[in-house]
């Protein structure tokens, strides 16, 4: 089992390589992330982008581009385009988005001809290392998904699942957030973490998954908590993934856990045929290369 990011990118260089598209690749801080991961051999980049202005920014960084593969596209949906055909022709294991906004990537993604388009649901996970916390914590979906129905969740896990066995975790353990533990008829959140324990029971979500619910944040990881509520579940205290009810608490737990507890993190888009590595521009040069490590070990493990 992975259990920071050190070992997660010890995992990436021991396997296969995996070959990354850029989508729309003259952005800076992708740039130096996408060279510094290639050279730590863990992926083979192919850089998608207005080749002039990639060139310019390689220059600047003093990175040795000679030995990449650039595609020079100045047009964003081309780019877009292009990273992912490569990857849905099986030329490519997964794609990354860098200078253009994530509806154009995903438009790409979801194009019925050349996407990698699913029947499961598009949703965002990021993982997190805390200082305060025992192991790596998974969280979803605090970016792409705004208020999604029981039917949706169920999808939402199963990508964060996912995720988790990548990582080596054998057995999951989901925690369905809500603000209370009791089923109430007021609080959709409660009701819908009620339904997706029972089909937990009842092998929904496979071998090795526990999903336990409706949980406050403070049982799902504090066995202290649980200990004083005495409320017995193998997931409180223990959690592996986090399963927010809205795209508000997962926003906000994340954003947390980076500025409050000074969390290192990865994130990915599950759902299509292949990873799809998502960053923030806020997000540090470390994310960005854990980010990619994690989308290299997910690619490896489809």
């Amino acid at each position: 089992m992975v259990k920071n990011f050190e070992e997660l990118i010890k995992v990436a260089k021991e396997q296969k390589k995996m070959r990354l598209t850029v989508a729309a690749a003259q952005d800076e801080e992708v740039l130096v992330a996408v060279c510094g991961a290639s050279q730590l051999g863990i992926i083979e980049p192919i850089f998608i982008g207005d080749k002039e202005k990639i060139n310019q920014i390689a220059k600047e960084n003093d990175l040795k581009m000679d030995q990449y593969e650039i595609i020079d596209q100045k047009e964003l949906e081309d780019s877009a385009k292009t990273a992912v055909r490569l990857v849905s022709s099986g030329q490519a294991d997964f794609v990354m988005k860098g200078l253009l906004d994530t509806s154009i990537l995903l438009k790409a993604v979801l194009d019925k001809e050349i996407g990698l388009r699913t029947d499961s649901q598009l949703s965002h996970v990021m993982v997190y290392d805390i200082p305060t916390y025992h192991k790596l914590l998974f969280l979803t979906d605090g970016g792409m998904n705004i208020a999604p129905v029981l039917e949706e969740k169920v999808k939402i896990t199963k990508n964060a699942i996912q995720v988790a066995k990548s990582m080596g975790i054998e057995r999951v353990k989901v925690a369905a957030l809500a603000a209370k533990e009791k089923v109430s008829s007021k609080m959709q959140a409660t009701i819908d973490a009620d339904m997706l324990k029972q089909m937990s029971e009842n092998g929904e979500f496979g071998k090795g998954v526990i999903v336990d619910g409706p949980l406050a944040l403070d049982l799902a990881i504090s066995k202290e908590a649980a200990q004083i509520k005495k409320f017995d579940s193998e997931v409180a205290g223990d959690a592996d993934v986090l399963l927010v009810p809205t795209i508000e608490v997962g926003n906000g737990i994340g954003k947390a856990l980076t500025y409050f507890a000074n969390a290192e993190s990865a994130g990915i888009i599950m759902g299509a045929k292949a990873p799809v590595v998502l960053v923030s521009r806020a997000d540090t040069h470390e994310a960005k290369l854990n980010s990619i490590a994690l989308g290299c070990v997910i690619a490896a493990n489809k």
